[in-house]
């Protein structure tokens, strides 16, 4: 003989199903995330070098500027 399900038990299973969606979709936006994290990290990392060279090349004119105005 089958088990009769009562209103209880359906309402239990649709409650699981929508909580497993809820997780599905906060999965997938923890990794969007993650990855737009990685990609602002390189994004940073590239401007670092890019003012590191542009603070390089601005000693360097006022080093030789320097020079020329000493003389």
């Amino acid at each position: 003989m089958a088990k009769k399900r009562n209103s209880a038990d359906i309402r239990i299973s649709t409650h699981e199903k929508i909580c497993a969606e809820r997780m599905r979709q906060l999965v997938r936006s923890i990794e969007d995330l993650n990855k737009k994290v990685a990609k602002l990290t390189e994004d940073v990392s590239k401007g670092k070098g890019g003012v590191a060279v542009l603070m390089a090349l601005g000693g360097l004119v006022i080093a030789v500027l320097g020079y020329f105005n000493l003389k």
